[in-house]
């Protein structure tokens, strides 16, 4: 899972870590949980962070290519991974409430970067499993493409309502510990955006974007580390950036790590 340009999973996609194009995949290829997520009013999670962050003067913002993991925006009606019920603005206030930059783990590429907080103000659901006897009949593939610049790759999942046939959620998914945001730097954004043909990001002023770090995807998971990247979000990578990659060569160890996990793994949808 990276958000490469995963701008699914890392599934909880696909494979999850294609991010913009991987991550924003990875998660696709990992992308993602299975459950709309409600945000309570008030929470009992600790602010961690010495960094004070005002409304004006954020890191950390959702990224276009992560709106359809917020139930606002209309994309998040087919998107198959977990949709957040909060708003944008609320979901940044949390994040932003706990962000310390000593916080931020090394990402697939130098651009990408992730950063793992409790997931104690959220209901949503892990959405990798472990492949078993009991569930692999539930198992399917398809060939799907993230959005209409992407070339469609082959992925392969969990149909969610196979998994849930007689059974309640909760017994088949449990609530997730963590959240892995994963983010882009907003350098990188701005080269895809552009190889793309996609307009800058701008604030509600109409103002370019200036935060540091967008975040592209977001994975409920239960540890708090990265997943790996599917290796079909690593092959898709390295298509290049016009076909909705980011441009980064396979790596054949990481690739083959990728292989042991995610051979008995699969993400749901």
């Amino acid at each position: 899972m990276k958000r490469v340009p995963l701008r699914q999973l890392l599934l909880c996609t696909a494979s999850s870590s294609s991010t913009f194009s991987s991550i924003r995949s990875s998660a696709s290829a990992f992308v993602s949980t299975t459950s709309r997520v409600n945000l309570p009013k008030t929470t009992s999670h600790q602010i961690h962070s010495s960094t004070k962050i005002m409304a004006s003067n954020k890191n950390l913002v959702v990224d276009p290519f992560c709106f359809r993991q917020f139930n606002e925006h209309d994309s998040s009606a087919g998107y198959q991974g977990t949709v957040f019920n909060v708003s944008i603005e609320k979901f940044e206030q949390v994040v932003n409430e706990q962000f310390d930059s000593v916080n931020l783990q090394d990402g697939y590429a130098p651009f990408c970067k992730h950063i793992f907080i409790e997931n104690d103000f959220t209901d949503a659901r892990v959405c990798v499993l472990p492949i078993t006897k009991e569930n692999e009949h539930c198992l399917r593939s398809k060939y799907e493409a993230r959005n209409g610049k992407e070339l469609p790759v082959l992925s392969r999942y969990f149909d969610k309502e196979l998994l849930l046939k007689g059974k309640d959620e909760s017994e088949v998914f449990p609530v997730a510990k963590y959240l892995d945001l994963i983010l882009y730097s907003r350098e990188q954004i701005i080269k895809e955006n552009a190889a793309m043909g996609k307009e800058a990001a701008t604030t509600e002023e109409g103002e370019a974007e200036t935060a540091p770090w967008g975040i592209v995807s977001i994975k409920a998971q239960d540890i708090p580390k990265e997943l790996p990247m599917t290796p079909i979000t690593a092959m898709r990578n390295a298509l290049g950036k016009d076909h909705g990659g980011s441009g980064v060569p396979i790596d054949r160890e990481k690739y083959m790590e990728a292989h042991e996990y995610w051979k008995d793994h699969a993400t749901v949808t």
